[in-house]
């Protein structure tokens, strides 16, 4: 039986599960979901297992990983939200080409490790972005939206670079600037937002958060005066789109250099969530991790963080809209260069990292009901 490690259930859909594992050599294993059974073979992993029945439970193992907390004996599959399938979107974040070097922090100080692409190799943002554009390439979406960090240090090769290797989305691709596209000018990716991308069943509204030359975020009186409009006039629910995740309005501390949306910003935003019932949740990226969150000033509206393309664990979402709310779906990279690299970035921040970043599954997939 081959060693086993590092088993995650890490996709849970309405007719299919995932699990990602890596073994040490080149092995054979077959995952078992119910009596359905998927052999996968390499050092790398992702097994889905397809044509499940919605709302079902299934007994989960893998041969050779022992069960956890995320790898659980069992799954349910979702149950979707009442109505038509009417569209399917994805969104990616923090793709970040140009970078070198990975696990570097903000400031001077360093945990460790660090990771580099091994000398003469592809840099890893070509191998992390190449794979998720191979998966959002056979979804057969009707957007791809790419909310933010383009590039690594804002330049204008970078962001070429990142245009080069979308262009095969085609007319799909839509995409916002991050705090890393504005530290040194703001003309990258800045012109066309706020805009909108409407969808059978469902209006996209993508805000720009950035505030240029700092990591922080903020969303101006005109853009909230734009979304208000916009949702106050939509026939269809409204999924707001941006880089920055919100502050916590509950916190008992008001942070005037919050990485995020500032405080203030956050509560004009949620004012407008208040009052506008069509606006069905806010979805970030640029904290690098997997998490919802809830507040009453916000309706308990899912407020929505993606773990990002270029390290672990090589995250991207898809979205399926019905006519009764919308599901989504975490997915990470399979492709096996992007698992051997994002199974080596796991181990960032003293080894902290993958519980920072893979977030709970119930954080990484879910249902919500218009």
């Amino acid at each position: 039986m081959p060693a086993v490690h590092d088993a995650e259930l890490y996709t849970v859909g309405v007719d299919e599960v995932v699990v990602t594992f890596g073994t040490d050599d080149c092995s054979t294993v077959t995952p078992v979901v119910g009596d359905r059974e998927v052999t996968t073979t390499g050092r790398y992993h992702a097994a889905r297992v397809a044509g499940l029945e919605p709302g079902a439970t299934y007994q989960v193992s893998v041969d050779g990983a022992p069960a956890s907390d995320l790898l659980p004996t069992e799954v349910t599959t979702f149950t979707p939200p009442s109505g038509r399938l009417l569209s399917t979107f994805a969104t990616v974040n923090d793709v970040h080409f140009g970078e070198s070097l990975c696990g570097r922090l903000g400031s001077g100080e360093q945990m460790g490790p660090l990771f580099r692409s091994e000398p003469g190799a592809e840099p890893y943002p070509v191998v992390m972005n190449r794979g998720a554009i191979g998966e959002l390439a056979s979804l057969d979406a009707g957007a791809i939206l790419v909310k933010g960090d383009l590039t690594s240090a804002g330049t204008e090769a970078e962001y070429e670079q990142f245009l080069d290797a979308y262009a095969s989305l085609g007319p799909t691709l839509h995409h916002v600037r991050g705090n890393h596209d504005a530290m040194l000018t703001t003309q990258i990716a800045s012109a066309h937002a706020p805009f909108t991308v409407e969808l059978p069943g469902v209006v996209l509204a993508v805000l720009d958060t950035v505030r240029p030359g700092t990591d922080r975020g903020r969303i101006s009186i005109t853009q909230l005066e734009w979304l208000d409009a916009l949702a106050a006039e939509s026939s269809d629910p409204v999924m707001v789109f941006g880089h920055h995740h919100t502050w916590d309005p509950t916190s008992d501390h008001r942070s005037a250099t919050y990485f995020g949306i500032n405080p203030d910003d956050t509560d004009a935003l949620f004012e407008v969530i208040a009052r506008r019932e069509a606006i069905s949740g806010y979805f970030a990226g640029h904290t690098h991790r997997n998490r919802v969150r809830r507040f009453d000033a916000a309706r308990n509206l899912p407020m929505v963080e993606v773990a990002c393309v270029k390290d672990y664990p090589g995250a991207w979402a898809e979205y399926r809209v019905y006519e009764g709310g919308y599901v989504q779906i975490g997915r990470r990279i399979g492709a096996p260069d992007a698992m051997a690299w994002t199974e080596k970035t796991r181990h960032m921040f003293q080894d902290v990292y993958r519980d920072y970043a893979l977030g709970r599954l119930d954080e990484r997939c879910f249902v919500h009901a218009f």
